[in-house]
């Protein structure tokens, strides 16, 4: 069963009795909200995330951006590119720190198989879409995306703006 909370948490019940259940809430750190308008979405997976420390407490407070981030395969690992994520901290991060490098997420090996089949084919690309936490890990929602051209980005537009007003009106 799946709760939606005011706050834009969600989660499930993992444990129900009687008057009492425990809810594991899903809290959304990250969304790619362009990925939806650029890219039709052919199949998702949900992938972990290797990340430093101060990079978690820092996605926890929402400070990670997605836009302009693209997955690739290589060795048989995944890798996302391009994703920022400043400093919780910067005063207290290393020197060195790169808050655009590249962090590897972690997918089952028939996953990697698909999205590096799906690298390899033309007109495909791999995308992130959100970034959330389950339980007290953090996971990144990856997509097998193809791009729009331009008339069916404006097929979109349209498509929201009548729904929009139809609301309107109710």
């Amino acid at each position: 069963m799946t709760l939606s909370m005011s706050n834009g948490s969600w989660g499930h019940i993992i444990y129900k009795r009687a008057n009492f259940a425990i809810i594991a809430l899903m809290t959304r750190f990250a969304d790619n909200s362009k990925a939806f308008f650029n890219y039709e979405i052919l199949e998702t997976f949900s992938a972990g995330l290797e990340l430093l420390g101060f990079e978690v407490k820092s996605v926890r407070e929402g400070k990670m951006n997605l836009a302009g981030t693209h997955v690739t395969v290589r060795g048989g690992e995944g890798y996302l590119i391009g994703a920022d994520i400043p400093a919780y901290q910067p005063k207290n991060a290393p020197r060195d720190y790169d808050s655009k490098r590249t962090r590897k997420i972690l997918l089952s090996k028939k996953e990697l198989e698909k999205l590096a089949d799906a690298e390899g084919t033309k007109g495909l690309t791999i995308v992130p879409l959100s970034v959330y936490n389950k339980g007290r890990f953090l996971k990144v929602d990856v997509a097998i995306a193809r791009g729009k051209k331009k008339f069916d980005k404006r097929q979109s537009i349209k498509k929201r703006d009548v729904e929009r007003d139809l609301k309107r009106t109710l």
